[in-house]
């Protein structure tokens, strides 16, 4: 997702206790909630797609287009109606420059150019001069795979606009691919930097006005540590990231009620997992914790190591 749970359990709470003295600003918070709940669903259906042909009008694109759609107009409103007004509110200033980084990090997932691959092998191609085993010969016709065949297989397009009418007819053609559609909604352009940029001032902001367990802060980290890995590919600098915000969990030394621990607890465990992140399941020397079983994270004063077990199924950490 986008934003995590905490970010819009947060964010609904501030809508609604600034109704009173602040209308138009938490219209626009309200607003924004409903962006980020539209987009959340979509966000994680898209994500498991990560191949995605441009050239042809597919669900895929689609998909892509609303994700974009729904973060510009979230960024609009981020920008214009609610960054200028939270300068006096710490924790929500804290979220809003944290949700702009959100929206800025999914310009970079999904519309960057370069594109940012998340794994190899997104793309498969045959390359020239092999056929497929499911098209060789079998005693019955023509070959159509070979390369010495007139007949083309049926997975290779045609590269010529007169390419590919039927025998003996009039030529097909074909136009040219059109320019991916999400374009004319946002340019296309390098993003990684600006949303660098944003995660840091949300990071400074986080540092300086919450408490090291306090789940905001912890919201903000989680997604920075996912974002230097994913799409910065810096995973030593996200594991670095995540140990050391474990390290300010386990010495802050505030209280917090019952629902604000769950919530730390449950991005303690991502932080977790992600500080193991690309080690494989042996680890490395920058593995932290004790021992080498990986159950845990560096433990604080005290012994607390409550926050150390990961969450179970949390495999995408954003």
């Amino acid at each position: 997702m986008a934003s995590s749970e905490v970010d819009m359990k947060f964010l609904g709470q501030f809508a609604a206790n600034i109704q009173g003295d602040h209308p138009l600003l938490a219209q626009s918070l309200f607003q924004i909630f409903g962006n980020l709940t539209m987009l959340s669903e979509r966000v994680i259906k898209a994500r498991k797609l990560r191949r995605l042909d441009t050239t042809r009008d597919t669900k895929s694109v689609d998909l892509y287009c609303r994700i974009i759609w729904y973060a510009r107009e979230g960024l609009k409103l981020l920008e214009e109606y609610v960054l200028p007004m939270v300068a006096n509110y710490g924790e929500l200033k804290v979220l809003s420059y944290k949700l702009r980084a959100s929206f800025y990090h999914l310009y970079v997932l999904f519309h960057n150019q370069p594109p940012v691959t998340l794994r190899s092998g997104n793309q498969v191609s045959t390359p020239p001069g092999l056929t497929s085993p499911r098209k060789a010969d079998k005693g019955k016709g023509v070959d159509r795979g070979s390369p010495s065949s007139p007949y083309r297989p049926s997975s290779v397009q045609p590269t010529h606009p007169l390419e590919g009418g039927p025998v003996g007819g009039q030529p097909t053609f074909r136009h040219a691919p059109v320019e991916f559609a999400p374009n004319f909604l946002v340019p296309a352009a390098d993003y990684r930097p600006i949303a660098l940029t944003c995660f840091q001032e949300a990071t400074k902001l986080a540092e300086k006005h919450l408490w090291g367990s306090h789940p905001l802060r912890l919201s903000v980290k989680v997604e920075f540590a996912a974002f230097l890995y994913d799409c910065l590919h810096e995973r030593e600098q996200s594991r670095r990231m995540a140990k050391a915000t474990i390290a300010e969990v386990y010495n802050a030394a505030e209280g917090m009620d019952d629902e604000m621990f769950e919530d730390a607890a449950q991005l303690v465990g991502i932080l977790g997992k992600m500080m193991k992140r690309g080690l494989g399941s042996g680890g490395s020397g920058s593995t932290p914790g004790p021992g080498s079983s990986g159950h845990r994270a560096t433990p604080g004063p005290q012994g607390r190591d409550q926050f150390a077990v990961p969450s179970p199924g949390m495999d995408n950490p954003i």
